[in-house]
């Protein structure tokens, strides 16, 4: 059985997302996703690190021996895409959303009532929410 790529979007959908909003957030998630690949690094090398001072992110390059590291500005991706969640969630008081930054698995989970118990903190039970993924 071949499973279509946007069936999330249809589970948003039967949630009680708009198809816009639904199309916006997997993209969403996909952004967040890349973004948290950039800051855990690549084989050559290369991540993503904010300046500790003004919050900015940087591609950086370790060159190794006497060359030591270059780094260059970068848009900051990551915060337009939760800059748009943030306008997204919004619209919808009922359910919350959760930003899982660890690269292997997905960015992001909308949370319905009731998916996180009371009290509890989200990190611990995002996955029983809907997971947004490619």
């Amino acid at each position: 059985m071949k499973r279509h790529p946007y069936n999330c979007i249809q589970t948003l959908q039967g949630i009680g997302i708009a198809y816009r909003d639904a199309f916006d957030l997997r993209r969403i998630s996909m952004t967040l996703s890349r973004w948290h690949e950039g800051e855990c690094g690549a084989a050559d090398g290369t991540c993503i690190e904010r300046d500790e001072a003004t919050g900015k992110p940087f591609r950086t390059y370790d060159n190794g021996g006497k060359y030591g590291r270059t780094r260059y500005a970068i848009p900051d991706m990551e915060a337009g895409a939760l800059r748009r969640l943030k306008a997204i969630m919004g619209r919808y008081p009922t359910l919350t959303s959760y930003v899982q930054g660890d690269p292997r698995g997905a960015a992001l989970y909308i949370l319905r009532p009731g998916d996180v118990p009371e009290g509890e903190d989200a990190g611990s039970y995002y996955s029983r929410g809907v997971v947004v993924c490619k």
